[in-house]
């Protein structure tokens, strides 16, 4: 039984990932249009770098995602 309850904790504490990715992409997004509106002509050429860094904050969360499910099944 204490096995299981160990498995479900990490699982839990791995998940915690998940919202540090939310956070991460708020934060993204959030400045991304900050910039944008103090520069309009300069947002076109940080697009490519918002996706960039939604890209790779995302696949942080689904790293996450799939740490916590290698705790539980694995």
């Amino acid at each position: 039984m204490e096995v299981d309850a160990a498995r479900y904790i990490g699982a839990g504490i791995a998940c915690l990932g998940m919202g540090g990715a939310g956070i991460g992409l708020g934060l993204i997004f959030g400045n991304y249009l900050a910039g944008a509106l103090r520069n309009p002509s300069a947002a076109a050429g940080q697009f490519t770098n918002l996706l960039l860094g939604f890209a790779l904050t995302e696949a942080l969360g689904i790293f996450s995602l799939v740490i916590a499910f290698l705790a539980l099944y694995g």
